[in-house]
């Protein structure tokens, strides 16, 4: 089998496997992250999840796939692990950044409803009270 082949097949493999792993963890964790921000509602929250899931499969993959081509022809094992290094580590960092962006847009929506909770007065009026009337010669 040609060396280039087989980079190919270990880079998709591993990849691919890394893209799953970090769904995974994405979207266990994410979910109860989801679930307090939206105050609770698990069925939003397990919708939201998932379509963020979806993007993130979608966007990764989608990367792998074009990122999967080379230029040249790997001639001998060496070749081997430096394809596979850069390619792989183009993808770690795809990954990472990927993350990243999840958490920082996670982390807006909570801030979003932490501060309209905040808004919300914590006691219920009791009453209400007329406007007192001028005084006099003002």
């Amino acid at each position: 089998m040609d060396r280039t082949v087989i980079a190919y097949v270990v880079y998709l493999v591993v990849s691919i496997g890394l893209t799953v792993w970090v769904a995974r963890t994405l979207s266990h964790n994410g979910r109860i992250f989801l679930a307090d921000v939206l105050q609770g509602d698990e069925k939003l929250a397990d919708a939201v999840n998932h379509l963020l899931v979806v993007g993130f499969y979608l966007v990764n993959l989608g990367f792998v796939a074009l990122y999967l081509s080379g230029d040249d022809t790997i001639e001998d094992t060496r070749g081997i692990f430096e394809a596979l290094s850069t390619k792989l580590g183009v993808v770690l960092l795809v990954l990472g950044a990927m993350h990243l962006a999840n958490v920082y847009v996670l982390n807006r929506i909570r801030r979003r409803g932490v501060m309209e909770r905040e808004q919300v007065p914590p006691v219920a009026p009791r009453g209400w009270t007329a406007p007192s009337a001028p005084a006099p010669g003002a």
